[in-house]
């Protein structure tokens, strides 16, 4: 091992009187501590580079690599592991959550498609029935109308037949007299009954 420059230095304590004789041997000793000369062992070497330190060097790397080892394996790996373990259950949880919410989705789209095929369905039956039953309402109207017409027509019919019967009365009186009133300006004469015979003649 090194010695350092001041240890070497040293000298031992002067006596009083004398005792000057026993200088020198002090000063021999002192010498004999100083650092080695120029190529004395270990002389200007760096300590890790130091052939006769590898031994203690390695011993020290292996328990410095050890401790290291432990110091990851008890503290550092198992805080990772539960870091690990969290963030995994965590992410498996938000996939499930977000599975079930896209089923969900997916479930009240279909019901949605469904109830909309549905109201469809419901509003083609719906405007059908409507025109069906426009259908029958203006066929029973036309019906209605019609009768109502084919009535009146009858009932006018009837009265033209009314009238016609009146008015071919009328015609008929009419003529008797005319046909009187002709024979009498003629200067004949004729009976009632015998005009009425010619005329219904006439006119049949």
């Amino acid at each position: 091992m090194f010695v350092t420059d001041a240890y070497g230095q040293e000298t031992a304590p002067s006596t009083e009187g004398g005792h000057g004789a026993e200088a020198p041997a002090d000063a021999g000793h002192a010498a004999g501590t100083e650092v080695p000369a120029a190529g004395g062992h270990g002389e200007g070497s760096f300590p890790p580079f130091d052939a006769s330190t590898f031994p203690s060097q390695i011993l020290w790397v292996a328990i410095t690599f050890g401790l290291f080892y432990l110091f990851l394996k008890k503290v550092i790996m198992p805080r990772l592991a539960g870091i690990l373990d969290v963030r995994e259950s965590r992410i498996a949880k938000d996939i499930a959550e977000a599975g079930r919410m896209k089923g969900e989705a997916d479930a009240a789209v279909a019901a949605y498609e469904q109830e909309l095929a549905e109201a469809r369905a419901n509003a083609n039956t719906i405007g059908q029935q409507s025109r069906d039953n426009a259908k029958v309402e203006a066929e029973t109207a036309r019906k209605s109308i019609e009768a109502s017409l084919e009535q009146k027509l009858a009932e006018a019919e009837e009265r033209v037949a009314k009238i016609k019967a009146t008015a071919m009365q009328d015609v008929g009186a009419i003529a008797e007299e005319t046909a009187s009133a002709i024979v009498s300006a003629l200067g004949g004469k004729s009976a009632k009954a015998d005009v009425a015979t010619a005329v219904k003649s006439v006119r049949s």
